[in-house]
């Protein structure tokens, strides 16, 4: 009931409303690249994959680990990996490679970065995926979202918004907290209400709603009469509703 906080509410729930459909397309898309992803790139052994090395597994996280050759005095080289984590293969499950995705979406590409772009056809699909993903989601979708809630705040930052919250309001008081002989204190409901408003405003109006079909001759047609002599409408204008 409170201008301020009513027009903010207004915008934060019209908005909703309008991008949720969006969403859940989006929600879907991403699921679906996120299982893209998991078919392609987790390691053969998912149940212990982080134990069992199999160096003819790509997606092994012992073979993407990080390699290091150690020189002792004699000359001798030593290759020492990486003890790896749960961090080292996101896609190890489907949960985990939602969660790669969606780290992907907002710019953090660590979850792609342990394999490197070597001339094979699993990298090259891997390639491929991840820039339908980056044009389809990143560029286009997102920036889709961001010009469509623009449109929305401008549409629901309206003041009319707040009145009709506000009637609302009104009318949940009068229908379930009023006593019976509350509802008939004319005081409270009169049988006429008065109504001031702009000539223009009026004129403004009655253009939009007979070209839109919205203003019928038959309904009130005598108040109706009164009401456009009174702003002075043109007759060629009246005419034209229904």
């Amino acid at each position: 009931a409170i201008e301020y906080f009513s027009i903010i509410f207004e915008i934060l729930f019209g908005v909703a409303k309008r991008v949720l459909p969006f969403l859940a397309v989006l929600a879907i898309i991403i699921a679906s690249f996120a299982h893209a992803f998991f078919l392609l790139l987790h390691p053969e052994n998912l149940l212990d994959s982080l134990k069992a090395q199999n160096p003819n597994d790509p997606n092994n996280p012992w073979t993407l680990s990080n390699t290091y050759n150690q020189v002792n005095e004699n000359g001798n080289e030593t290759l020492i990996i990486q003890v790896p984590s749960e961090n080292t293969n996101l896609f190890y499950s489907y949960p985990t490679s939602l969660l790669a995705t969606y780290l992907f979406l907002i710019g953090n590409q660590n979850s792609f970065s342990s394999w490197s772009p070597k001339p094979t056809i699993e990298n090259a699909i891997l390639f491929i995926l991840m820039i339908v993903f980056s044009f389809i989601i990143v560029i286009y979708l997102m920036n889709l979202i961001i010009g469509l809630l623009g449109d929305e705040i401008k549409k629901n930052n309206d003041e009319a918004l707040y009145y009709v919250q506000k009637a609302k309001i009104i009318a949940e008081i009068e229908l379930f907290y009023l006593l019976p002989h509350q509802r008939r204190w004319r005081t409270w409901f009169p049988e006429v209400i008065y109504y001031s408003v702009s000539v223009e405003k009026a004129r403004k109006y009655i253009r939009e709603e007979i070209k839109e079909g919205k203003w019928k001759k038959d309904d009130w047609p005598e108040m109706k009469h009164k009401i456009l002599k009174l702003i002075s409408m043109d007759d060629t204008i009246v005419n034209q509703a229904v």
